[in-house]
């Protein structure tokens, strides 16, 4: 990530911790080449640089960090560039490319430590765990108690491949730096990824730390006395300098990567790519006033889709399928269906499998040959890449939910996250839990999760404890490799951390506009027996068995899936049947006879908070089964594979009509636009000179005042071309800087700042004696270093600019510097054999600053006074331009 500093460098930050510079005076002469010349243009320039990581290592011994450099800012206000990884901050001279020190969150600097190689990231190693039971194991029956008495060895082997996979790599901590920016009054801030603010001043001190949100703090971007806060949740937060919250929304329903102000309004960039403007002034009357009027032409920009969504689940038994079966289970679909979401449980099992699939997950790796299997066979089922394309798939351990969408729909179809939460042993197991996708389906949000509950008849409290803890827990995240988090949750209501309300999450699942459980539930039949159970399923007396089921019990007490709707069953129970076997006669007849029951099922809720409400905008998806089947047909399990089918409306907006009525709301409302052409009010402001003449290291103050009574004024100071005195004696021409910054002899505090209503700043030119100019190539200096004694001019500009608009004034100040008549010949300097070490300690005070250049620069004078005066002479001339 390339930033420019204020002296017109260019440095970049890499991986490993690699940092490295451009001298300006490089670039500006790649820029002055003639056309003839500049295919070396390129040449010059990536050759220039100069490594600032070998630049302040002395004997192996370095203060930087081998983290990635995540994050560069340039602070123009004190001359200096910030570096940041996920842990830590480097803090530099920006003139001299002195690190200043290096400081983890918490604001202690840390100490130099041994450089050494980074290491490559190592390949993941195949682990194969077979553990056999012995004879007495299967004779007691018990795979849970193999389980348990192989669980040491199995999770051992889990650790070798936690450690093997982590290779070469640190475990991260939870709260890390995800975006930093500088305020407007000249303060850094730093947003973590549990949601804190870390506010620090110029010179790297901890100031204070402050948390409104919970999510991952993603972009900060300040304008006059607001800044605003992006967060992965999608929700924008705006707050005044000192760091009050002042209000917030959501923004978007996934995370707000990016943020830019133009005009009136600051933009927002989305995870999925959309952007959202909000006027710089929200929360205020106009907002009041543009919502009234777009809610009066609702109807305009209001469309109606109506999709059909086949839902599946079957648990395999770890067993695989024929073609005739997921023909006769899912191949059957008409072609009014345009999404299908299918949820496997025990796609595979066994101790090691499952002890190794854990270990996968704390790394990032998931799947596994079975898995991709019935991916592959059931999209060869739908005639997928003719008919359906596959939007999404999660597996964790043995649970497996994937999703096709129709080819005419793929275009509607986006955002597809993934989500897994592990219900087993120690609920780190993946044996019993949850997979989930959450889809945008005409931009409303979706989510399907398959489940596999705790078994057993007694074991309904466990069931109903799965169930909450998936519904709470599972967060959706981008699959695995993508970049940045997709956490999508908004506000439900506020928490006391650290003295601050905080926003706390709802849950995922309760943002999302429909939500469809499906899987082995394990719900039994309670209070009959078997015989009695099977008597009544020949009869097809589904009514009364249905009065005995536990789930349905459960539901009326509110003790379980709260709020959701389950179509009325018309099928036999597909609990529990021996393989291979067809009919009713083939329910479990063995030893244990287990009683029929209907394990497997299919929930949902959409957005209706009563059955009767119709789909709009404020109720935009309503959903209905057309469908709710068992195919009894299929035999490959002991559990029979259940369909669902649904006929939903989704209300949607359609953005373009929308944005035209926006449109016209603004050019015809005489009260917006009135507030609009407020918003770009610029305070005014006098400077209090336009001229500044330098000579003998004077320091030059002058001021900016704010003649506003009302509003701060934010000023940034930009230099916006210099020139150079020549041989002959003329002037040369004004040479543009453009963003370059200012030229090295020229030092302007603060460069960037916030004035008070009815208040001044002081700001300090200086002019830097000893302006050196050096050539690296590959990062080494190639020249040596001279004094410019030449007359120079700059053009200063100064910005000013309100809180609630980028509408800009400007002040233009001429400085020229004078050198003395009688200088000084000019010393030549030899290349520094190492480099300095390190400072700890920042240098806050300018004049102290100034004095260790002074007396570092008279030490260098002695060093070298034994060249004669012609000869450095000589050499300077053929130096300097």
């Amino acid at each position: 990530m390339p930033r420019m500093n204020l002296a017109g460098e260019i440095w970049s930050g890499s991986e490993g911790g690699v940092i490295k510079a451009w001298p300006y005076d490089a670039i500006a002469k790649s820029l002055s080449l003639s056309p003839e010349e500049r295919h070396m243009a390129a040449l010059l320039v990536e050759r220039a640089y100069i490594d600032l990581r070998n630049h302040c290592t002395v004997g192996n011994v370095c203060s930087l960090p081998a983290s990635d450099v995540k994050y560069m800012l340039s602070d123009h206000s004190r001359a200096k560039v910030w570096t940041v990884t996920s842990m830590t901050f480097a803090l530099w001279d920006a003139r001299t490319r002195e690190l200043l020190k290096v400081f983890g969150m918490d604001g202690q600097v840390e100490s130099a430590r041994l450089e050494t190689p980074v290491m490559p990231e190592q390949p993941m190693e195949e682990v194969e765990v077979k553990v056999k039971p012995s004879k007495k194991d299967k004779s007691q029956g018990g795979s849970l108690n193999f389980f348990q008495k192989s669980r040491n060895a199995l999770m051992g082997a889990a650790d070798a491949v936690r450690r093997v996979a982590t290779k070469g790599t640190f475990v991260e901590d939870n709260r890390r730096t995800g975006a930093v920016a500088q305020v407007n009054d000249g303060t850094i801030w730093s947003g973590c990824t549990n949601g804190s603010i870390i506010q620090w001043d110029g010179n790297g001190n901890r100031m204070q730390e402050f948390q409104y949100h919970t999510s991952s703090v993603q972009c900060i971007k300040s304008l006059g006395d607001r800044v605003w806060v992006g967060y992965a949740s999608g929700t924008v937060q705006v707050m005044d300098i000192e760091g009050t919250l002042l209000a917030g929304w959501t923004g978007h329903s996934c995370p707000v990567i990016r943020m830019a102000i133009g005009g009136s309004y600051i933009y927002t960039l989305a995870h999925h790519g959309g952007i959202r403007g909000w006027p710089l002034t929200s929360p205020g009357p106009l907002d009041d006033i543009l919502r009234t009027e777009l809610a009066n032409r609702e109807l305009s920009y209001t469309r109606m889709e109506k999709i059909n969504i086949m839902v599946g689940s079957w648990n395999v038994a770890q067993g695989k399928a024929s073609a005739e079966s997921l023909k006769a289970w899912l191949g059957s679909v008409s072609s009014d269906v345009g999404l299908v979401v299918v949820g496997l449980q025990e796609v595979e099992m066994g101790a090691g499998f499952l002890a190794i699939s854990a270990a996968k997950e704390t790394v990032g790796l998931e799947g596994s040959a079975n898995g991709q299997w019935w991916i592959d066979n059931i999209g060869k089922a739908l005639d997928e890449g003719t008919s359906f394309h596959r939007v999404g798939s999660r597996q964790l351990a043995a649970l497996l939910i994937a999703a096709w969408a129709r080819k005419s729909l793929k275009p509607y179809v986006g955002d597809v996250d993934a989500a897994a939460v592990p219900c087993g042993l120690g609920r780190a197991i993946g044996n019993k839990g949850g997979v989930g996708l959450r889809i945008r389906v005409y931009d409303r949000k979706m989510c399907f999760v398959s489940n596999h509950f705790a078994a057993h008849l007694e074991a309904v409290g466990r069931r109903n404890a799965d169930f909450d803890h998936i519904y709470r827990t599972m967060a959706f995240n981008k699959p695995h490799g993508s970049t940045g988090s997709a956490t999508s949750v908004q506000l439900h209501r506020t928490v006391n951390v650290n003295g601050n309300q905080v926003d706390e999450f709802r849950p995922d699942l309760a943002e999302a506009d429909m939500v469809v459980f499906l899987g082995d539930f394990n719900y039994r039949l309670y209070g009959i027996t078997y015989d009695e159970a099977r008597d009544m399923v020949s009869q097809r007396s589904f009514d009364w068995l249905r009065e005995k089921d536990q789930l349905r019990v459960e539901m009326k007490a509110g003790k379980v899936f709260q709020g959701m709707r389950e179509g009325l069953i018309k099928f036999p129970p597909t609990y529990k049947f021996q393989k291979h076997q067809p009919g009713l006669g083939g329910y479990d007849s063995g030893e244990k006879k287990r009683i029929p029951a209907w394990c497997d099922r299919v929930l949902y809720r959409d957005s209706r908070a009563v059955s009767v409400a119709e789909c709009s905008l404020e109720c935009p998806v309503v959903a209905a089964i057309t469908s709710y089947v068992a195919c009894m047909e299929v035999t490959e399990s002991d559990h029979k594979p259940v369909r669902c089918t649904f006929s939903v409306d989704i209300a949607r907006v359609d953005e373009l009509v929308r944005r035209q009525e926006y449109g016209e709301i603004i050019e015809s409302n005489e009260e917006v636009r009135s507030m609009l052409k407020e918003s770009c009010f610029v305070p005014d402001t006098t400077v209090s000179t336009d001229e500044i003449i330098l000579e003998n290291q004077e320091n030059i103050v002058f001021q900016i005042t704010n003649n506003c009574e009302t509003s701060k004024a934010s000023f940034e100071i930009l230099c916006e071309g210099q020139s150079t005195k020549k041989e002959d004696g003329t002037k040369s021409e004004i040479v543009p800087r453009a963003s370059f910054g200012f030229p090295l002899w020229l030092e302007v505090q603060p460069a960037v700042g916030l004035i008070k209503p009815g208040e001044s700043m002081e700001i300090t030119i200086h002019h830097e004696d000893f302006y050196t100019q050096e050539e690296f190539v590959d990062g080494i200096p190639q020249n040596w270093w001279c004094e410019d004694t030449r007359d120079k001019e700059a053009v200063l500009i100064v910005n000013i600019t309100g809180s609630t608009s980028t509408e800009t004034k400007t002040h233009r100040i001429n400085i020229r510097h004078q050198c003395p008549a009688t200088s000084a010949p000019p010393t030549i300097i030899n290349p520094p054999v190492s480099a300095t070490p390190p400072s700890n300690a920042l240098t806050s005070e300018v004049s102290s600053k100034r004095s260790s250049k002074k007396s570092q620069t008279n030490r260098q004078q002695q060093d070298y006074a034994q060249f004669g005066s012609s000869e450095v002479h000589d050499l300077c001339r053929m130096r300097c331009p």
